[in-house]
């Protein structure tokens, strides 16, 4: 149960992510989220909007793992992994703070799920 729920908070921070990405990169959220200004924002959309992209079909793995229970159980382990990995890239490549942000609650949910909570 504290697995699924955590899984899920994950999911929803993606959904978030997603968001950032695909819809307000380049409004006033974006800019200040990212830290970035408004011609780099511009400029960088399309990038944004795929980086958006991957994101949601983070979301909608481990949605799917979610929604079939006890046979997800792989399949939410599998995109839990990938949401760390992909946080660990990002803390390495673009900043510390993506460690925390982004792979340390899918490491939690991943963990919890390992232990059997």
């Amino acid at each position: 149960m504290v697995s699924n729920i955590l899984t899920g908070l994950v999911a929803l921070l993606h959904v978030y992510f997603m968001y950032l990405e695909m819809v307000v990169w380049d409004k006033p959220l974006g800019l200040k989220t990212f830290r970035l200004t408004q011609e780099f924002a511009t400029a960088s959309k399309a990038l944004a909007m795929n980086q958006g992209l991957y994101n949601g079909f983070l979301v909608a793995g481990l949605a799917w793992g979610l929604w079939l229970g006890d046979s997800g159980f792989a399949i939410r382990i599998f995109f839990l992994g990938c949401v760390t990995a992909a946080g660990i890239f990002g803390a390495v490549t673009v900043g510390k703070k993506i460690l925390y942000v982004q792979a340390l609650p899918a490491l939690i949910a991943l963990l919890a799920m390992i232990c059997g909570f």
